[in-house]
């Protein structure tokens, strides 16, 4: 039955409301539910503790499971905000305008579905992307396209699906400042592989490097769900996407090109190098050379517009070992100096560089200081040239071609070398990169604002491997063919050169006196 309450009853509701988040929502706040219609959203115990980590912190990043109410919550506490505090300013932020825009949707439909007595300011401007309120709270909508929010102060920012959002590291650069008069971020999200945004401030959040207050929401929490529910709902799900909708493992959602179990031995069996040397300590070093070993480089040179880095690897290509590696920003001059060095350092070893349009630069200072051991390809059908061979061969070029065609070839020997655990990877700054080297649209390739140029040397480091294991044995064979060309005589050598073994001072006096015993004898054989 319904009644009506009093005026003193009204403003006691009003006052509790304000005070306390989780009573308003749970007592005023209605949803809409795709079959059941509009109904009230009462809170699961793990969304009202939701709710009092949003008031207890000014940041927050949520790694949450799909399907339990995680943005609703979000527009509840959004509609609270905006109703009982005066001039609050809100930007909903989200990778499609649609996206955000549904947000502000939901925290609309609350808001004009409470008591008209509960309505304590009006809603005075509705647009489709937005609305203000009375009392000057504000909500807005927005792609992460534009200068989304960066000229206003902010009161909350929230990140919808923030791990999907390619370059969110500079809308957050341009976007922080706008929350220095003490507004609030909410970033919340399914894990979408590691290295982006959302990646990096979650676990530099565990770690207590950052504002941030780390909320993971796994898909048991919601009392609806046990075990069958799981078995049921993942029976046609790949692995990956298990990791991301369900567990929220961020090693095993992403799109990366190296499975996440594969990275996760990886960083397990990183150390750091022995030596950092180099006029920039960049040149990392964790083996020296050793007599007998085969080595590899494999140098990737900086397209020079400041953005990425020139970088070398140099492997022990019978075990596939990293023993060295380079990253940084030198000129033409001082990188082909670097590689050269580094190459004689390991006994001349092979050395292969991409020879784009600056590679061929690097390349040419490599041979006018005649490095004994460079790469050649074919100019068109990119194959392996041998050193011995490439004056007979007309269209044999130094370094090797990523093109259309060699490209897909290289990618795919590195990630089988890394599957099949043919390669011993001792780099930070290389397993980095492979977190965030992705699939793009059918192409491997690194996230937006992230480097591959490591990545790159290690894979045609791995394309060729057995080639440069070829080249350096046949090497050993030449070297074995010429020493075992060298014999040693027993026999004494006539010298002129007195004192040294096998001289004589007259070697015309063994032959007299040969013909003298000739002539003594010589009775005996008179007829």
């Amino acid at each position: 039955m319904a009644f009506e309450l009093t005026k003193k009853q009204v403003v006691a509701e009003i006052i509790r409301c304000g005070k306390d988040t989780n009573y308003f929502i749970n007592n005023f706040c209605r949803i809409s539910h795709p079959l059941e219609g509009t109904i009230p959203f009462d809170l699961y115990d793990f969304q009202e503790d939701l709710i009092d980590k949003f008031n207890e912190h000014r940041f927050s990043v949520i790694n949450k499971a799909r399907q339990l109410g995680i943005s609703t919550t979000a527009a509840a506490y959004i509609c609270w905000l905006m109703l009982f505090h005066r001039d609050k300013n809100i930007l909903v932020v989200a990778t499609k305008l649609g996206t955000a825009a549904n947000l502000v949707k939901k925290v609309k439909f609350m808001m004009k579905s409470l008591p008209d007595w509960m309505m304590i300011a009006k809603i005075t401007t509705d647009n489709k992307n937005s609305f203000e309120l009375a009392n000057g709270s504000q909500i807005k909508a927005s792609s992460t396209s534009g200068d989304a929010g960066r000229s206003e102060a902010l009161t909350l920012l929230v990140i919808d699906e923030a791990a999907h959002i390619e370059g969110l590291e500079e809308l957050w650069a341009g976007l922080y400042p706008t929350l220095s008069t003490g507004g609030r971020c909410i970033a919340l999200s399914s894990p979408n592989g590691v290295g982006n945004w959302f990646h990096k401030v979650y676990t530099e959040a565990e770690e207590g490097k950052n504002d941030f207050h780390p909320i993971t929401l796994l898909w048991h929490l919601h009392p609806d769900r046990d075990d069958e529910w799981f078995h049921k709902e993942t029976r046609n799900m790949s692995r990956r996407l298990i990791a991301q909708e369900l567990e929220c493992s961020f090693n095993f959602s992403g799109e990366t090109l190296v499975h996440g179990e594969d990275l996760e031995r990886i960083q397990k069996g990183l150390c750091d190098p022995k030596y950092k040397t180099g006029h920039d300590r960049n040149f990392w070093i964790w083996e020296q050379y050793e007599e007998g070993k085969n080595y590899a480089l494999v140098a990737d040179v900086a397209r020079g517009d400041g953005k990425d880095f020139s970088a070398f690897q140099v492997f022990e290509t019978d075990t596939m070992t990293q023993v060295a590696e380079y990253q940084g920003k030198p000129t033409l001059d001082v990188y082909s100096e670097m590689i050269f060095e580094s190459s004689r350092e390991f006994g001349f070893c092979l050395t292969i560089v991409e020879n784009n349009s600056i590679g061929m630069t690097v390349l040419d200072k490599l041979r006018d200081k005649r490095h004994p051991n460079l790469y050649y390809s074919t100019k068109h059908s990119h194959s392996f040239v041998d050193r011995y061979e490439v004056d007979s061969v007309s269209n044999a070029i130094p370094g090797i071609t990523m093109s259309s065609k060699t490209r897909p070839l290289i990618i795919a020997k590195f990630e089988e070398f890394i599957r099949t655990k043919l390669i011993k990877i001792n780099s930070t700054r290389l397993a980095n990169e492979m977190k965030t080297f992705i699939w793009n649209n059918g192409r491997a390739e690194a996230m937006r604002s992230y480097n591959d140029d490591l990545v790159i040397a290690c894979a045609i480091a791995c394309w060729v491997r057995d080639i440069a294991l070829v080249v350096n044995k046949r090497e050993l064979q030449y070297k074995h063919a010429m020493i075992g060309s060298l014999s040693i005589g027993k026999k004494d050598f006539h010298t002129k050169i007195p004192g040294q073994k096998g001289y004589n001072i007259n070697p015309m006096s063994k032959l007299r006196k040969q013909q003298q015993e000739a002539q003594n004898f010589a009775w005996l054989f008179k007829e």
